[in-house]
């Protein structure tokens, strides 16, 4: 309806990214200052109004705008979910976070899944603007409970807390890369795989290719219950790494059905590095400055996540080539899995 370019697709799909790490610093402040249970019902609240305000949006400027501000919610929200682990849970770090990363995958699955003529579209009369609304009220639902059933924790003041990112504190710029490279494929295949099917004529397949992608992300969970390594050693990073490159490659060379095949691997891979990420500042940061490491996480994660997507869409814009829109993908994740190679973690 909107007839974007390539490069706009990737720029409407990495904008809340581009806020994430924008805002993750004043998320970090907003911890400090208010605790984490008042900054995360806040987070959650501005996510809510957005969210149904960018579903309600008649034209570009207003779907750009209000998921600018969407994206600011979730971007204060995020530094709270580790620090959350560590405060709630100091001695179950692993098990917590996956638990609440699996409730974040789920999040992020659903409305994907089921914004689609199968799920809610039919209910809003086709109109995907109401259907995107719609989930705004979940995020409502838990704002309200998260400010009142909530345990308070610390009393905001009570122990002196800074909020400036511990940049060069726990390997946090080189985790921040890691991750970057794991989003930015994420992102990337969320953005251009639609038009990438609908160029090579599958266009029936863009539904069940974009459900698999997404939805293969909770078999994380299931996945870290047989084997715990993967959240605690490298080999959760190294292997995710090369498991997204092989999979965009077949995404890219695998004619007719096979892309949902690859598109399963990869949701998987990426989402497998997300959950890993989301252990360590419990694990490698002092228990007051877990929201400071996060945050300095975050921020890198979600610029590389930002600009990766838009350099693939200006590939596909100057030469024609949706395969082309997949090359910084494969590439970020060869790089991702060589820099996790050197890093040191706790058992």
């Amino acid at each position: 309806d909107l007839h974007l370019d390539e490069k706009a697709v990737g720029a409407l799909v990495s904008l809340p990214v581009l806020l994430l790490a924008a805002a993750a610093v004043p998320g970090s402040l907003l911890i400090a200052k208010l605790g984490i249970r008042s900054a995360l019902a806040i987070g959650l609240g501005a996510v809510a109004v957005f969210s149904a305000l960018r579903g309600a949006g008649s034209s570009p400027t207003v779907l750009f705008a209000s998921s600018f501000l969407m994206g600011a919610g979730v971007a204060v929200s995020q530094p709270a979910f580790p620090a959350l682990v560590r405060e709630w849970f100091p001695r179950r770090i692993a098990v917590a976070t996956a638990v609440f990363s699996n409730g974040i995958l789920i999040g992020e699955t659903v409305p994907n899944v089921f914004t689609t003529p199968f799920g809610v579209l039919p209910a809003v009369h086709g109109d995907w603007r109401w259907a995107l609304a719609s989930w705004s009220v979940l995020v409502a639902a838990t704002a309200i409970a998260m400010a009142v059933l909530a345990p308070s924790g610390r009393t905001p003041g009570s122990v002196p807390a800074r909020w400036w990112p511990s940049w060069l504190e726990g390997q946090a710029l080189r985790i921040g890369a890691v991750m970057g490279m794991a989003s930015a494929v994420y992102f990337g295949a969320n953005a251009y795989i639609p038009d990438f099917l609908d160029q090579s004529g599958r266009h029936e397949l863009i539904s069940p290719t974009l459900a698999v992608l997404n939805g293969a992300q909770l078999l994380t969970a299931p996945a870290v219950a047989v084997w715990d390594r993967l959240l605690t050693g490298r080999a959760g990073f190294i292997g995710s790494g090369a498991l997204m490159a092989i999979s965009q490659l077949g995404l890219v060379f695998t004619p007719g059905v096979g892309v949902v095949v690859w598109a399963l691997l990869l949701g998987f891979s990426t989402a497998l590095a997300f959950v890993v990420v989301l252990t360590l500042p419990p694990r490698l940061a002092a228990p007051g400055d877990v929201h400071r490491m996060s945050a300095a996480i975050f921020t890198l994660q979600y610029a590389m996540a930002f600009v990766l997507p838009l350099v693939a869409g200006a590939l596909w814009d100057a030469t024609g080539l949706a395969v082309l829109a997949f090359v910084p993908g494969i590439a970020g994740a060869g790089l991702m899995a060589w820099l996790a190679l050197p890093l040191r973690l706790p058992d």
